[in-house]
């Protein structure tokens, strides 16, 4: 079974968020830390994994993610704190 990844980064701060999805969570995020992603992610130095949610449909995952795009940043906090309160970087759990 493939899996798809929803998932969810902030800053050390926890003041930008970033909604993306990708079928390799632990590379994505490696990519986002090493700053090989240019752009947003890069430019707000967005490197903590603080959410992310598993599918098995790429077509799922990309529904998901525009949906969760379109929360506003409240409903977004909600989502975050009941996944993770602390707002920890899950990165490491997942290796």
């Amino acid at each position: 079974m493939k899996a798809y990844y929803v998932y969810i980064l902030t800053n050390k701060y926890n003041t930008a968020l970033y909604v993306g999805v990708t079928n390799n969570i632990i590379r994505r995020v490696y990519e986002h830390k090493n700053k090989l992603v240019k752009g947003f992610t890069e430019r707000y130095n967005l490197d903590k994994l603080i959410y992310y949610e598993v599918t098995d449909s790429i077509e799922s995952a990309i529904l998901r993610e525009k949906q969760i795009k379109n929360y506003s940043r409240a409903k977004k906090e909600i989502l975050i704190e009941n996944f993770n309160k602390d707002k920890t970087d899950l990165y490491d759990s997942l290796l």
